[in-house]
């Protein structure tokens, strides 16, 4: 292929390299492939450009509003993956390799497009957590909320998924309504520049929300206020450069960090040879090792095993590295390609001969192996390299030192205090694996080793068909982990939005936290409706509103025909002798359900209207028992309105039940989905 002139796009511009970028070549031929960067960057124009466009129109839209944006975006770039496998050719990437890592990007920005509908709101506003009461009479009450905050994220990105590392950074950034500069690792930043292309070729995004450099930042991060968030994924050693930037401390800049790993998997005492758990033990070793040439932030570094099991593990990891087949990863008989540069190929060599040291290489040559359809040595090519460590008590580099490509070191253990005890020699991980069939190894493992990794993934014959691997991280759980892996924290469903908004305690009277989160709060007025609400479309229904029915009296034939029709004879409603010795009860008392069933007989509205479905309950508490002879009222009330589909929306009631004495006996949400129009 021709020369690339890799583009930054700058203030809603593309910007062509220059003579003083910084060049890209081939992983597979080492060839020249083009330039990245300029020698000057306009980096308070890019800042500005973000701030005061990109931010705004970002803002001014709801999180369902943005959600949709980013499941068009998802689908648009589902129509150019076939290009962007080609492209990801040039950095040693096969094609399965690839789809890990743009698929993968595509479906993350698609689960949170979803979860944006789902557990967000269709409002500005992000309601975090329940309402605190703070005062005795309910007239001064409290709830967190979220609101974009007011700067810029700055994406800094690795080589190994250019995209990725960019997608799954952005999709949470777009949600919450930040705009984000993107800067993607040199080496392998032309994957990412033809996916960013696509993004603005769209259209779907507005102006000013995205923006990327190729090549360096400039004095990018000095220009950064505490608004502004940087996302960085890399080395331990860049990562500390950055994080403890003058300017970044003093104006308190959110960092977060994702970086170096030395991830464990562990293998269980209860497996033996030939068992299912040792078997998948050997293949996500193998499949860890081989994909992407071991290039992932993920991968396992270290194989702990029974000490049983330590010559059997090694012979058959080994066994099933020998055959794997090294080249060109543009040919389809290629298993594993080239990493991703040169450079990259000599941190490797010198990673391994350090852990060489103190292990021994079961298989993988480096200076001998054969390649399909390249050069090896022109290429930046390893074979899979399989080590044993037969004393990991005494060594020292293998728990330190991470070879970033296609490594992996085996080691025992007597005893599974030892095991947790060399899971947590990484010094912090992001992901750990267990590989067993008892639960209390399991939970043994977890309690042990829990606080040095962000995550544990445990696998057996149970879940094995489903499981998604150990070293794929999932946009709904937490991907990040504790020392050295950076402290930091991404993905993790909501959780990721929040890291670009601002959570403010907001105190006031029930009336004001219901104006500013939109939803009705215990103790806000409580306006008559018009009409009953159940006949009104969902549009016209206001915030609030409430009607009231009953009441009703409850009898001591209402309780035995409840008990006897649904077979709920509990001793509380039919003996009352039994009752009464029940300190909670004064006698014989109501069904909770039936109480359920006389409020709903209360406040509905039997006639065909916009109410399509009751989908259910949320917060249903018994707070006070009802005896024969008590009546009952009900008060069902607006409590918050989300929109669903184009048809219908989603309503949430508040129901409070209670009794003569003006005393609450139950409460809850209720859940129906109405039709905008009546």
């Amino acid at each position: 292929m021709g020369l690339i002139n890799v583009n930054s796009f700058v203030a809603g511009q593309w910007i062509a390299a220059d003579e003083s970028g910084r060049p890209i070549a081939s992983a597979v031929t080492g060839e020249p492939l083009g330039l990245a960067g300029r020698a000057r960057l306009d980096t308070q124009g890019l800042l500005d450009h973000a701030r005061l466009k990109g931010g705004p129109a970002l803002r001014a839209m709801t999180f369902h509003e943005r959600a949709r944006m980013l499941k068009a975006l998802a689908l648009e770039l589902s129509r150019h993956k076939e290009e962007l496998y080609r492209l990801s050719h040039t950095t040693g990437a096969t094609t399965p390799d690839a789809m890990i890592d743009i698929d993968g990007g595509i479906q993350t920005m698609l689960v949170y497009a979803s979860k944006g509908r789902r557990e967000m709101p269709d409002a500005h506003i992000y309601v975090d957590g329940e309402t605190e009461m703070l005062s005795r009479g309910g007239t001064f009450a409290g709830q967190h909320v979220a609101t974009p905050l007011k700067g810029v994220a700055v994406h800094i990105n690795a080589f190994n998924f250019p995209v990725w590392g960019m997608l799954e950074k952005l999709s949470p950034a777009l949600l919450a309504g930040m705009p984000a500069i993107v800067k993607p690792a040199t080496a392998t930043c032309h994957v990412t520049e033809q996916c960013f292309r696509r993004m603005i070729a769209s259209g779907i995004l507005p102006d000013g929300a995205v923006q990327l450099v190729t090549g360096g930042l400039g004095d990018l991060l000095d220009r950064l206020d505490y608004q502004d968030v940087v996302g960085f994924t890399g080395s331990a050693a860049t990562a500390l450069k950055l994080r403890f930037n003058p300017h970044l401390i003093e104006n308190s800049v959110r960092f977060v960090a994702e970086q170096d790993s030395l991830n464990a998997s562990v293998l269980g005492p209860d497996a033996t040879p030939g068992s299912p758990e040792f078997d998948i033990l050997v293949k996500e070793a193998v499949r860890e090792i081989t994909a992407k040439a071991g290039q992932k932030c993920t991968a396992i570094r270290r194989l702990i095993v029974p000490e049983a099991l330590f010559g059997p593990v090694g012979d058959a990891i080994a066994e099933r590295l020998s055959k794997v087949r090294i080249g060109d990863p543009a040919l389809e008989t290629t298993r594993m390609g080239a990493l991703a540069s040169a450079e990259q190929k000599a941190d490797v060599l010198d990673k391994v001969g350090r852990i060489a040291s103190e292990c021994r290489m079961l298989t993988g040559d480096p200076a001998n192996f054969d390649v399909d359809g390249a050069d090896a040595e022109r290429g930046a090519f390893l074979p899979p390299m399989l080590l044993a460590c037969d004393d990991p008590d005494e060594a020292e580099i293998v728990h330190s030192a991470e070879a970033f490509g296609p490594v992996s070191t085996v080691m025992p253990y007597r005893d599974l205090d030892q095991a947790a005890r060399l899971m947590n020699r990484g010094r912090g991980s992001l992901v750990a694996s267990v590989i067993t069939h008892d639960p209390e190894v399991a939970r043994t493992l977890v309690l042990e080793a829990g606080a040095a990794h962000g995550r544990i993934y445990v696998n057996n014959r149970d879940s094995a068909g489903e499981a998604t691997g150990h070293g794929s991280p999932l946009p709904h759980m937490v991907h990040g982990g504790p020392g050295r892996a950076g402290g930091g924290e991404e993905l993790g469903g909501i959780r990721g939005v929040m890291h670009y908004m601002q959570r403010t305690a907001i105190q006031g009277s029930p009336d004001i936290l219901s104006a500013v989160t939109g939803r009705w709060i215990k103790g806000a007025a409580k306006p008559k409706a018009s009409a009953h609400p159940f006949t009104r479309g969902f549009d016209a229904l206001a915030i609030g509103e409430t009607i009231e029915a009953g009441p009703r009296t409850v009898t001591l034939e209402d309780i035995e025909h409840f008990a006897h029709f649904t077979g709920d004879t509990f001793y509380a409603h039919m003996d009352e002798d039994a009752a009464k010795a029940n300190p909670f009860f004064p006698g014989r008392v109501a069904h909770g359900y039936l109480l359920l069933s006389f409020a709903a007989g209360l406040f509905v509205e039997p006639s065909p209207g916009p109410v399509l479905a009751n989908t259910g309950l949320d917060g249903l508490r018994f707070m006070k028992p009802v005896s024969p002879g008590d009546a009952i009222s009900v008060s069902l009330t607006v409590k918050r309105k989300t929109r669903r589909t184009d048809e219908y929306g989603e309503v949430r009631w508040h129901v409070a039940v209670i009794n003569q004495d003006g005393d609450d006996v139950a409460e809850y949400e209720l859940h129906t989905m109405n039709a905008y129009q009546a």
